[in-house]
């Protein structure tokens, strides 16, 4: 069962898109949009974000090279075309004659010369510099060795922006759209380094919409940009995003009518909005789980990684809790991603690192119990009450909840649930004040490495403080490996240290469940997570 479950949600992943069906645009298309995603991010900065609602607030107001269509297919953004060299290391882009900053100045390659480098300094503490680590020098820069100057990435001219890479990356078209890779202005940036993403008169970006109003707590307003290059085809003229925490708020906005999607209600009331025709289970290609912070005793311990692992019922967690459709984690790589053929995936080839068969979860706590006392902590016994890092709303603390009735139940564990705001929370979270956090990741384009390169050793994403010199050498191989089945080998290698060595628990596979108006029309939701209302109306 879990095979073709997989296979459905391959499939699902292949088609890569779900948008909202609907005919013409008609004159509604000039209302706003409004919908909610979270809480007050914490960052709006392309450089310094790591949250999935902030790259979608950033999309918004920013375009790079590439960009997404409604199909999720690669095409064009700021930049109108590229080569690339014969040996696929040189990657000439092209920038538009009429791609243009909200204030009206000229993008240019300069732009995003100034913005990779920013990305990459460790002075910036870019969670996602390692995205750079592709380019020539990256790696080098962002670990103190090399200067940024030295960053292969050059303005030929004002529209001529030419990249080298350390080796052929197939995916590197994908790489460029993200938000962390955007261009940005020099001169804005500059001035106020630590505020200009907080005020909408300095927020300048270069993509389909300006960022009008930031009520903190409370609203993101976007409204249309007369200087984007495509304006033509943007159909939103506003875009409202209300910044909420409570899933039961969310539900009363989108009932009350004040939103049109929102991306978190109660789970008990799942059925109900189901059969009312406004939940969907949307597809998402990534993994929920747990940091246990591998440099805190007694998560220092790999047979204590593994006895809590083993001593979680994740069917209990997916079926009665979380209750959305998503799949038990036997693995951290979720279902969707290629193998070196397409079929099987990499996670069905990669096979499971424990079993999550219901009928076998009394061998896994007895096997958990075992594990716990070989450590010291027979029964429990001893074992020093530990904390349980997790956001609020959204539903992750009846997981927690979940998950601490389960230690105690099974192996003796006390846990203390710690909740915080969510802009909050990710700060905690990387400074590992908490023993235990709850974690997610969402792939950012199809390959494995985008799971599997950020628990490298002091990777800005690498919340759980995992180490391990062979894991670092595999991913740092299969980075400049040219030959694709050596290389998807090597990750299956990097996999299976990660999992024996649990430096992370996975819980289970994601899907997106939405809650969205039937008057929505031309919505965009990626399997990557983004959610687009650049096309939206309501009928």
């Amino acid at each position: 069962m879990k095979r073709i479950v997989a296979l459905i949600v391959l499939l699902a992943i292949s088609l890569t898109m779900i948008s909202g069906c609907g005919g013409e645009t008609t004159t509604s298309s000039s209302k706003a949009i409004a919908a909610s995603i979270g809480a007050e991010p914490k960052t709006l900065d392309p450089s310094l974000n790591n949250a999935l609602d902030g790259g979608t607030y950033i999309n918004c107001a920013f375009e790079g090279l590439t960009t997404y269509d409604k199909n999720s297919k690669v095409v064009p953004g700021v930049a109108e075309k590229w080569e690339v060299s014969a040996d696929g290391t040189v990657y000439t882009f092209h920038i538009r004659s009429d791609a243009k900053w909200s204030d009206g100045k000229d993008v240019t390659a300069k732009d995003f010369v100034f913005s990779w480098q920013r990305a990459v300094d460790p002075k910036t503490a870019a969670d996602y510099a390692y995205y750079l680590y592709f380019v020539k020098n990256g790696e080098a820069i962002n670990g103190g060795e090399a200067d940024i100057s030295t960053l292969g990435v050059k303005a030929i001219d004002d529209k001529t922006l030419e990249v080298t890479l350390e080796a052929p990356c197939p995916f590197f078209t994908e790489i460029v759209a993200f938000p962390t890779l955007v261009p940005l202005r020099e001169d804005i940036v500059s001035a106020n380094s630590e505020k200009w993403s907080l005020d909408p008169k300095t927020y300048i970006g270069n993509g389909p919409y300006v960022l009008t109003s930031w009520e903190h707590d409370s609203k993101l307003i976007f409204e249309k940009s007369d200087n984007y290059w495509g304006k033509k085809d943007v159909v939103a003229e506003k875009i409202e995003w209300f910044l909420m925490n409570d899933p039961n708020a969310m539900l009363g906005a989108f009932k009350n009518g004040q939103i049109l999607l929102a991306n978190a209600i109660p789970t008990e009331e799942y059925e109900a909005e189901k059969s009312a025709g406004n939940l969907q289970i949307l597809p998402m290609l990534g993994t929920y789980y747990l940091d246990l912070v591998n440099t805190k005793a007694p998560f220092d311990n790999p047979k204590v990684r593994r006895a809590v692992s083993l001593a979680i019922d994740r069917n209990y967690i997916v079926e009665k809790v979380t209750k959305g459709g998503q799949l038990p984690a036997s693995g951290y790589v979720p279902y969707g991603i290629t193998d070196v053929n397409p079929s099987p995936d990499f996670r069905t080839v990669g096979g499971d690192f424990y079993s999550v068969k219901p009928e076998d979860l009394d061998k896994n706590i007895a096997e958990a119990k075992a594990l716990l006392a070989e450590a010291g902590y027979p029964d429990g016994k001893g074992f020093p009450k530990v904390t349980f890092g997790v956001n609020t709303g959204s539903n992750h603390e009846i997981i927690a909840e979940a998950i601490q009735q389960m230690l105690k139940t099974n192996l003796g564990i006390e846990v203390e649930i710690q909740a915080q705001e969510w802009n909050v929370f990710q700060q905690s979270r990387k400074d590992a004040v908490f023993n235990i956090n709850r974690n997610g990741w969402i792939g950012d384009y199809m390959d494995p490495s985008t799971f599997l390169d950020m628990f490298t050793t002091n990777n800005g994403q690498n919340n759980s403080k995992y180490s391990n010199p062979n894991y670092d050498n595999a991913i740092k191989a299969a980075r400049t490996e040219t030959d694709n089945a050596k290389r998807i080998q090597l990750f299956h290698d990097a996999e299976k240290i990660l999992m024996d060595d649990m430096g992370i628990v996975p819980i289970y596979f994601y899907t997106n469940p939405l809650e969205i108006s039937k008057n929505l029309q031309d919505y965009v939701v990626t399997p990557l997570g983004f959610i687009y209302l650049r096309w939206a109306y309501t009928k």
